[in-house]
């Protein structure tokens, strides 16, 4: 089969993994059963070619991740979690509206403390004269407290015990990817001895998203009112997207490049809070879903995915 780009992600208890014309969940029931969902996904680029474009392909590749990683959440839930409420005798499906809901509540939280909230405290910080009310210092401020405020949540999850096995699970996916691209055969033993930090993964994407929106943000004008200015936010979140997609597709690419390994090296380092090193049995299930998706995939070639 010719070499393609595969990613994934970890959802609960199990990954799900993306060739460029599908998908597969693999998730482990409580009876220690892994079920699986696969299906074919047709690139959008081609019904609608100005997709390709630079930029572009990064912001809708973002928007369809997030509609593909809701259902793969949804699916994970009711396999590992509700499948074991009703094993125990009650316990209903969980609704793909009701995923759907809790999701738009996370992404509203989200861009409250990550975007609205450094806002805040940085126009805080200029009324009291502790910083200048300067565009360019006004936007780094806010860009530090933004990813101060990213690395302090990262952490404060990763101490939470259902977290940990999520993060797990996200050190298979890379594993097994890693394995993938190594032409490797796909057993545990071998998927084992590879790295669980990966220069595509999700994690570098989102601490680029906060480096890149420093510099963006820096063009909106500092005399706008409050709610214009939080507002624009939310507006340029897709520009952001695509910009850092395509800094992050360009870094997978050179990353042999020892300047580029230092530019890479901080996404790396914060993986090691995203990730952890997997047992056999998440292994098992990453490397099902793999297969799976290459199955499903049937040899198309295409380089668009982020891990």
């Amino acid at each position: 089969m010719e070499k393609i780009n595969v990613g994934g992600q970890a959802v609960i208890e199990g990954v799900m993994m993306r060739a460029p014309r599908s998908v597969a969940i693999a998730v482990r029931r409580p009876n220690g059963e892994i079920v699986v969902r696969r299906e074919m996904v047709a690139p959008l680029s081609e019904r609608f070619p100005v997709v390709k474009l630079p930029i572009v392909r990064g912001a809708v590749a973002l928007i369809q991740s997030l509609v593909i990683g809701i259902k793969a959440l949804n699916f994970s839930a009711n396999e590992a979690m509700v499948e074991e409420e009703k094993e125990k005798g009650g316990g209903e499906e969980l609704s793909s509206w009701a995923m759907a809901g809790t999701m738009a509540t996370a992404f509203i939280f989200g861009i409250g403390l990550f975007f609205v909230l450094p806002l805040y405290a940085t126009k805080w910080l200029t009324q009291l004269a502790i910083i200048s009310d300067h565009n360019i210092v006004f936007n780094l401020v806010d860009g530090v407290i933004r990813v101060i405020v990213f690395l302090l949540y990262i952490w404060t999850i990763s101490r939470m015990e259902d977290i940990k096995r999520v993060f797990q699970y996200h050190g298979a996916e890379h594993k097994s990817i890693f394995a993938f691209e190594a032409g490797e055969e796909l057993s545990v033993e071998n998927v084992r001895r590879y790295s669980r930090l990966h220069p595509r993964c999700g994690t570098s994407f989102l601490l680029i998203v906060m480096l890149v929106s420093i510099a963006v943000f820096s063009l909106i004008p500092k005399l706008w009112p409050f709610y214009l200015k939080a507002g624009s936010r939310v507006v340029l979140l897709p520009l952001i997207a695509g910009i850092s997609y395509e800094l992050l597709k360009w870094s997978a690419k050179h990353d042999n490049n020892p300047l580029v390994k230092m530019i890479i090296a901080p996404g790396l380092a914060l993986q090691r809070l995203t990730t952890g090193e997997p047992d056999d049995a998440q292994l098992e299930v990453a490397i099902r879903s793999l297969n799976e998706a290459l199955d499903v995939n049937a040899g198309y070639a295409d380089d668009r995915l982020v891990v």
